[in-house]
């Protein structure tokens, strides 16, 4: 990329920031707020904050892959920017080393100082993100858009094979409720301590990272079209397209391989993906096409420090500070004080990353 396609794209950040505000309290926010509501309708939009029991989709559950999307969709700027001031040995450590941070903060996320080894949870959000970060780059920087798409399907497909013609013992192949399935059957019979978020096997599990890497993947090829000579408008339509186009083939392949988050499958690779294109569309659309830019400042403090508060507030109460200054009141509010409480502390969390942003710090694992 030349330097001046190597610009901050600050859409990407935006979308980021955005994704980790549910994170933060956002969903819960609504939730308490669509519940204190209580009619039908916003008894039933409530139940979007919460991630699928199984086979189908949420908008909860769109938010990690989301994320992975976002992570992928920064490696090409990333790399470009240091290919030009560093050596391929010395990406290669900087990619090794940011790897490692990331999967050993979420051993800490886990509980890791807790010293319960053989009940810890091993798998987690922050160690795939990692595991995918480490693959993505390398991937990218070896090799070019064309290798990449076909990993890409290569990686849906035979993920999807694997899952419907391995068969797992005692259960047969292609069976895939929470106890039959190839990927729970690996995690249990591989992966040591608890885990989470069935009791068959973990969300963030061993076989699963594979279809997730492709997420990931995704985001890259979609950051290397932000990045080429195209013109803005042409880069709107593209992304439109091929979000459009993702979902299709993700409600088509829905019909023999369910779109299930806790299994990551292939069809939800596709439509989670698709509605990440479709999202950073409209967000490059507003901020880099229109350049409007200032509504979004708050999801931008957000961002540029996103897994800096997914790894503080899992180590640190920020609700002490909230009790600090409601609790004279906070119990007169009624049926309000739930919705409220998380309010008051989504807002010290967001201020806490605003003080990083004034002083300029921004952690980069």
């Amino acid at each position: 990329m030349k330097s001046s396609e190597n610009e901050r794209v600050r859409s990407i950040d935006a979308l980021r920031g955005f994704d980790m505000f549910w994170i933060m309290g956002g969903a819960a926010l609504c939730s308490a707020l669509l519940k204190l509501a209580g009619t039908p309708w916003a008894l039933k939009a409530a139940e979007q904050f919460s991630h699928s029991e199984w086979n189908g989709f949420t908008f909860y559950d769109l938010i990690f892959p989301l994320f992975l999307f976002i992570v992928g969709a920064s490696i090409p700027f990333a790399l470009a920017k240091r290919l030009q001031s560093s050596t391929v040995k010395t990406i290669h450590r900087h990619i090794l080393v940011r790897t490692v941070k990331l999967i050993f903060f979420g051993f800490l996320v886990n509980g890791l100082l807790d010293l319960n080894f053989s009940t810890q949870r091993w798998a987690g959000v922050l160690q795939r993100i990692g595991l995918c970060y480490g693959a993505v780059s390398l991937i990218v920087m070896h090799s070019g858009w064309k290798f990449q798409s076909v990993l890409f399907a290569s990686l849906l497909l035979l993920y999807w094979a694997a899952m419907m013609l391995i068969p797992v013992p005692g259960y047969g192949a292609g069976i895939l409720s929470p106890e039959a399935n190839l990927a729970s059957y690996i995690d249990r019979l591989l992966l040591p301590g608890s885990f989470c978020c069935f009791v068959f096997g973990d969300n963030e599990g061993l076989l699963s990272t594979f279809p997730a890497i492709a997420t990931c993947l995704l985001g890259a090829l979609t950051g290397r079209w932000l990045a080429s000579g195209q013109t803005p408008q042409n880069k709107t339509k593209g992304m439109l397209l091929a979000g459009l186009l993702a979902l299709g083939l993700a409600l088509v392949w829905n019909s023999v391989f369910p779109i299930n988050k806790l299994i990551w499958t292939s069809s939800y690779v596709l439509f989670s993906g698709g509605l990440s294109l479709l999202l950073l569309c409209l967000f490059y659309y507003i901020m880099d096409v229109k350049k409007q830019q200032q509504w979004a400042f708050p999801f931008i403090v957000i961002g540029l420090n996103a897994i800096t508060i997914y790894l503080v507030q899992a180590l640190f109460r920020f609700s002490t500070i909230t009790d600090i200054f409601v609790h004279g009141f906070i119990d007169s509010l009624g049926d309000f004080r739930p919705a409220f409480y998380i309010a008051a502390t989504l807002l010290v969390k967001w201020l806490f990353l605003y003080f990083l942003y004034k002083q300029k710090i921004f952690l980069k694992a």
